[in-house]
């Protein structure tokens, strides 16, 4: 009977280390641990209730007190986007920005942009504009006020 717990507990290491071996994600390595757990224990000829009951531990505990800690070491900053970087820089229209007529196009940076207008209003060629969001490739943009 020994052989065949060890037999399940193994396929059970495996495959929680193959999943995490693909994704990289930490998801099953807890119960992986949990799973060893319960191979050793059946190894050593431990009851089936404390097999079951080690891997549920192992699994929890480890998943409880390790996760929240290796997020805090795994989750890194993330850097914007080169067109993240456009929000909030100052635009120049080089065609007006007319949302009834879908026309209108900024240039800032020396990159000719697709731009629409944040409130809706009409926005002459010429106005100096400030960039309020980006959605695919249109800057919504709004008049910056004159000082």
């Amino acid at each position: 009977m020994t052989t065949t717990y060890l037999i399940i507990w193994g396929a059970v290491l495996a495959i929680m280390l193959i999943a995490e071996l693909s994704t990289l994600q930490l998801v099953s390595i807890w119960f992986a641990a949990g799973a060893a757990a319960a191979f050793i224990t059946a190894f050593f000829d431990g009851a089936v209730w404390l097999q079951m009951t080690l891997f549920v531990l192992v699994s929890i505990l480890l998943l409880v007190f390790t996760r929240p800690l290796l997020k805090k070491f795994t989750v890194g900053k993330t850097a914007p986007t080169n067109s993240e970087l456009e929000i909030g820089k100052i635009a120049i229209v080089i065609e007006e920005i007319n949302d009834l007529t879908d026309s209108g196009r900024v240039k800032t940076g020396g990159v000719d942009w697709k731009a629409v207008s944040a409130d809706g209003s009409v926005i002459p060629k010429g106005t100096t504009v400030r960039i309020k969001d980006l959605k695919g490739t249109k800057l919504y943009v709004e008049p910056v006020e004159e000082k």
